[in-house]
């Protein structure tokens, strides 16, 4: 049996000990009342390091600082009242689907938002795929805030400010990364840009900087080659889209072409080779991309539902119903409907006495009226077979002073090139770009503004 150690009193070292820890506690208690800032010091010396509004303080900070627990009370304070404001509201987020109208989305708010929205932009455009947040109040159901986003750039944000609302149109910001893409087709152009693991988008983007120049459609040849310096843009972290392109070159049939972002005289950025001649022209190689010609021009080709043999003044693209069908140049509507045996039709009058006629669709873009003003590249009506079509595809055509000429062989000048006062800050803008592209810059160094 275990007994307990013996002093030599004969009384138990365990007594000993406890009237030995009394004696030390009552010292300790005359000490912190008589040494009380000691006393403070010798524990604030044993805690770990306090955090006070996200800094590291030190326990002389922290005692020097006698409302330090009000502060810290004061930020929780503070946290509870934002989650209490964030538990009043309720916010929906999402894309507007297809059939949905801002009166769906908005209830009877839909009236008084769209007259302080009508401002800036009418709500009764908004398109389908085009994210939007409605934020209200949780009890009252009462709308408190709607952003809509009008495009790629930009957003409608309409708050509720007491009984009205305010509204204005905000810029979207992007986390914009700088990247060098280099590829070499083999099959086409498209392929070629998903080996480098890149959203098709990027296609149109190369085809768009040079296609006055290159034909897409029939021009693109195997081992032809391309380089693009251009702008990704992310939000939260996810990538949304291609910028503007910076550099590029393509090399076709061996004969290379480059391009250069510069803001010309018209104030509006674009692209100019290294001599500074502007890439635009005054037509578009071909009203859409991508397709192929399925019938060329012909003064004697056989009808393939007539099967007769007659003049075919016109070029002829197979491709999907529904592509996009493209303004070959700047010009206003002067024809728009049904032509018989040409279908659905749309004639744009450009300058020169020229007009562009565009057949067979199966519809018409919207907006687009006999008197309206197009510019070049935008979206006027869209592939079909109607009229006279064994299959869809778009019937072109092109006529100077009434008469057809061949589209493939129009004389098409260049625009705008760079004025000979504004040739060595384009020159300096050149060297800051093939700096990139050769890495004698960084690509991490890039920064939006460099480019404007």
């Amino acid at each position: 049996m275990y007994a307990p150690n013996m002093g030599n009193s004969g009384r138990p070292k365990t007594y000993v000990l406890s009237a030995f820890a009394i004696l030390l506690l009552g010292m300790l208690a005359f000490y912190a009342v008589y040494f009380p800032a000691t006393a403070q010091q010798t524990v604030a010396e044993q805690e770990p390091l306090t955090t006070v509004h996200g800094g590291a303080q030190t326990p002389a900070d922290v005692a020097a600082a006698p409302d330090a627990d009000t502060v810290i009370l004061d930020e929780a304070d503070e946290a509870d009242e934002a989650d209490e404001a964030d538990e009043a509201r309720e916010t929906i987020s999402g894309t507007v689907a297809t059939g949905d109208t801002a009166g769906k989305l908005l209830g009877g708010d839909v009236h008084a938002v769209m007259r302080s929205a009508g401002k800036h932009y009418s709500l009764a455009h908004i398109r389908s795929g085009q994210p939007y947040t409605v934020v209200r109040d949780r009890t009252t159901q009462a709308l408190e805030l709607f952003e809509y986003e009008i495009d790629a750039h930009r957003k409608l944000v309409v708050e509720r400010e007491g009984d009205a609302f305010k509204s204005r149109v905000e810029s979207i910001v992007y986390d914009v990364r700088l990247v060098l893409l280099q590829g070499t087709i083999e099959s086409n152009l498209f392929l070629a840009v998903a080996a480098l693991d890149e959203a098709p988008a990027l296609a149109i983007v190369v085809a768009d900087v040079f296609r006055w120049d290159i034909d897409f459609i029939r021009g693109v040849h195997e081992g032809d080659s391309f380089g693009i310096l251009v702008e990704k843009r992310y939000r939260d972290g996810e990538f949304k889209h291609y910028g503007r392109v910076l550099g590029a070159t393509f090399t076709n049939k061996g004969k290379l072409f480059e391009a250069f972002l510069f803001r010309g005289a018209s104030g509006h950025a674009s692209h100019y080779n290294s001599k500074g001649e502007g890439l635009r022209k005054a037509l578009l190689k071909a009203p859409l991309a991508f397709t192929r010609i399925s019938s060329g021009y012909s003064k004697g080709r056989r009808h393939p539902i007539f099967h007769d043999v007659r003049p075919h003044e016109a070029i002829d693209y197979a491709a999907p119903a529904g592509t996009p069908v493209k303004a070959v140049g700047d010009g206003v509507i002067s024809q728009k409907g049904w032509r018989g045996g040409y279908g659905n039709a749309i004639s744009i009058r450009h300058g020169a006495a020229l007009e562009s006629e565009y057949g067979h669709l199966s519809g018409y873009a919207k907006g687009i009226a006999v008197g309206t003003r197009v510019r070049q590249g935008q979206t006027i009506g869209f592939v079909g077979m109607t009229g006279w079509a064994t299959g869809p595809h778009l019937c072109f055509r092109l006529k100077q002073q009434g008469r057809a000429i061949n589209p493939l062989k129009v004389i098409n000048p260049r625009e705008e090139s760079i004025a000979p006062g504004r040739m060595k800050e384009f020159q300096e803008r050149t060297v800051q770009i093939r700096n990139f592209v050769s890495g004698v810059t960084p690509l991490d160094a890039y920064t939006p503004d460099m480019c404007n």
